[in-house]
């Protein structure tokens, strides 16, 4: 098999709780917009690289030795700014390269009136950006068929863990229970999208999964459920149509689908986390929800 080198554009919330999952001691570059976030992604086991769109002589080097490439960057109105910075050099100049993960989006499944939804689901959008998401997906998965290598992506839905989630919510009081009638959405611990990740590289496993939680449920029951885990009273019920939202928070709940998972587990992947329930109960027991270091659930900072 070789050793695996990974490398990972866009070393965020996910791309970290991918290194932190690394078993196997593998190397793991990353890159981020901000240098100031080097230190942190060192912590988290990831040698950091500046990446603002433009292909650095550091970045071509570490390209050259990698097996694994990850992608978790937006595309913006210009495409896909790892392709347009790295498509020749992944074309000709990454000889060890054996597979590439793409972390995308449910949105790109738009909205489908609270039905289920599997891979094989029309995407048809409703947001610019993920739009964007589709046409990004399919040039992805056209370079891997150019350069005869397994493509996977890994469509998420809404992405939670220590540090993001509702216990933190209710705890600085940004919690709020919405409430829109028969809305539904799905859900992923970090946790797992490092999981799928490593399960489809360690295979070199190409092709479209819906990397989400078995339990699509409305929002406010997930608010209502650590509010009961942490002894408080939950914020009270907003009406929709009532709530101060921005434009991108409504945008979401202009999307209603309940998205299947079938497929990552018939790759042979099986979920840490099946449900919010279980990834509350998880954290709060294990008190690592605020930022993924252990402590008192009761403490208070």
């Amino acid at each position: 098999m070789g050793e695996k080198r990974f490398f990972i554009f866009g070393a965020g919330y996910s791309g970290k709780a991918f290194a932190r999952a690394n078993e196997q001691g593998a190397p793991i570059f990353g890159t981020t917009r901000s240098p100031e976030k080097f230190e942190a992604l060192r912590r988290a086991g990831i040698e950091p690289l500046h990446f603002d769109g433009a292909l650095t002589p550091g970045i071509g080097d570490a390209l050259r030795q990698t097996t694994h490439l990850i992608i978790s960057v937006a595309p913006d109105e210009a495409g896909d700014p790892v392709l347009n910075a790295v498509g020749e050099t992944i074309r000709a100049k990454m000889p060890s390269l054996k597979w590439i993960g793409y972390l995308s989006t449910v949105g790109v499944y738009g909205d489908h009136g609270g039905a289920w939804v599997d891979e094989s689901a029309d995407c048809k959008p409703v947001s610019k950006r993920s739009a964007m998401r589709v046409a990004a997906e399919r040039d992805w998965l056209a370079l891997g068929r150019e350069i005869g290598k397994p493509v996977a992506i890994l469509r998420l839905s809404g992405i939670y863990g220590p540090g993001r989630n509702a216990l933190v919510n209710l705890e600085d009081g940004t919690a709020r229970r919405l409430v829109k009638k028969d809305q539904v959405f799905n859900r992923i611990h970090c946790d797992d999208i490092a999981g799928a990740l490593w399960h489809l590289a360690d295979k070199n496993l190409g092709g479209v999964f819906n990397v989400t939680d078995d339990e699509p449920a409305p929002p406010q029951y997930v608010v209502t459920y650590a509010a009961g885990l942490m002894g408080v009273t939950p914020p009270p019920e907003i009406p929709f149509e009532t709530a101060q939202l921005s434009p991108m928070a409504r945008s979401f709940y202009g999307e209603n689908k309940r998205v299947a998972n079938a497929a990552i587990k018939a790759a042979g992947y099986s979920f840490r986390f099946p449900n919010y329930r279980v990834a509350l109960e998880r954290m709060w027991a294990d008190g690592n929800w605020r930022d993924g270091e252990p402590r008192s659930p009761m403490k208070r900072s």
